[in-house]
């Protein structure tokens, strides 16, 4: 284990801040993936009974099982070993782990110390990135002191002082739309988004990379969105100012109506969304997995020869995504006409998997009544002769599948980590 300057090894080494369930499972991601050599965490506390907790902690999960099993199948064998119990060391299936249960605060995490270039905050807790290194209850810049050289941030940041913009060396990347933005010489903050914006894009940009498609007049999105732990297992009294008291609700045995920034913040990743009227919103049910994304979408269509709008249908928009879902090594979009349920598809590695056997379409002329309209040059209803236009619109519903936790955003976010990491050397 690296016990002082990184500049003496140039063995790849992460850090991961906290292990929360984005946390937990990017410790699962990167022990299976093996292109870091050696992962820090920090719990900033003690846990339990000890290392024996904290290790159990790591090896059991209540929704994707055991990790050797998850690795390596039903007959797998126990692949965490604990190797200094005092100093928090372990050995995950031939990962040397680090656990750090002292500092909770970034600027006094000793990440220069064990050599960890890149960070991954996974504690939900430092998401505004205006916020200066020595606020007394932390900011994420806390990690660039504490020696990193780039922090991932595992949810989307959130600037409370509405006056302030965006820093200059603060960016949002997804994984597969735009994160060869990434800039080394910049970029010193980066957001993972969240998951649903995740999957959202990665349903939105075929449809923008397509001619036919990429006509999108307005759109509005729900996700059928599994629990998290901000919300309650059992009924309780809120938080003095909680807006939101449906989260206070019992998560058990409630379908939960919720709002959702992913509509807006698929506009940082993908900037021609801003010209569409985008609207979204976030149905909690009570699942511990595996969400679905209700993409409504209109077009404008064209005319074919026999004067219907029918340019666009079922079948071309479902030619979209499996052509897309074909020409993608990565397969980061994947197509079925499967009849599929959410447990079905709980771990698939893929950012979204479009639901191909429900996605429908349905076409229309839709009068416009040109008097309401603003701002038309003077004469220009004498001169056309009609107050009324019909004007060719098709409305899609696309259905895609995420697996919020670990199959499309855990995967992606530890796609972003590693491309980040090999950028910076």
């Amino acid at each position: 284990m690296v016990k002082s300057s990184k500049s003496e090894s140039r063995l790849p080494v992460l850090g991961i801040n906290s292990l929360g369930r984005i946390g937990k499972l990017s410790l699962w991601h990167h022990v299976g993936r093996k292109y870091f050599k050696e992962i820090v965490v920090n719990l900033g506390r003690d846990v339990g009974m000890g290392m024996d907790t904290i290790a159990r902690l790591i090896e059991a999960d209540g929704t994707y099982g055991l990790l050797h099993r998850f690795l390596y199948g039903i007959k797998a064998q126990p692949c965490i070993q604990i190797t200094d119990d005092k100093n928090g060391r372990m050995i995950i299936d031939g990962i040397p782990v680090t656990i750090l249960r002292e500092e909770r605060n970034p600027l006094n995490i000793p990440w220069r110390q064990y050599g960890a270039d890149i960070v991954v905050d996974c504690s939900g807790n430092f998401k505004d990135p205006t916020v200066p290194v020595d606020d007394k209850k932390g900011s994420i810049r806390g990690h660039l002191k504490g020696g990193a050289k780039v922090v991932i941030h595992s949810a989307p940041f959130k600037i409370k002082n509405k006056a302030l913009s965006t820093p200059d060396d603060t960016t949002t990347l997804i994984y597969g739309i735009n994160h060869t933005a990434f800039d080394r010489k910049k970029h010193l903050l980066v957001s993972a988004a969240s998951c649903t914006t995740t999957g959202l894009a990665h349903m939105v940009k075929p449809l923008l990379d397509n001619e036919e498609t990429s006509t999108i007049l307005t759109a509005s999105m729900s996700t059928i969105h599994a629990v998290t732990n901000t919300q309650s297992v059992l009924d309780k009294m809120p938080k003095s100012g909680e807006k939101d008291i449906r989260k206070t609700r019992s998560i058990l045995n409630n379908i939960i109506l919720t709002s959702t920034g992913a509509a807006q913040a698929l506009i940082e990743v993908i900037p021609e969304v801003k010209n569409i009227g985008f609207m979204g919103d976030s149905i909690r049910v009570p699942t511990n997995t595996m969400s679905l994304i209700i993409l409504n979408a209109t077009f404008q269509a064209r005319q074919n020869k026999a004067g219907d709008a029918a340019d666009i249908d079922t079948r071309k928009l479902n030619d979209i995504y499996r052509k897309t879902a074909e020409g993608n090594p990565e397969k980061l979009v994947r197509f079925t006409m499967q009849q599929n349920v959410s447990t079905d598809l709980i771990g698939e590695d893929a950012a979204v998997i479009i639901e191909g056997q429900f996605n429908h379409t349905r076409t229309a002329f839709i009068p416009v009544d040109l008097s309401h309209i603003p701002n038309l040059p003077v004469g220009f209803l004498q001169g056309i002769g009609e107050k009324t236009l019909k004007v060719p619109v098709v409305h899609a519903k696309i259905f895609g599948w995420y697996d919020n936790e670990y199959g499309s955003y855990t995967n992606r976010l530890g796609d972003l980590t590693v491309y980040i990491h090999k950028n910076i050397q």
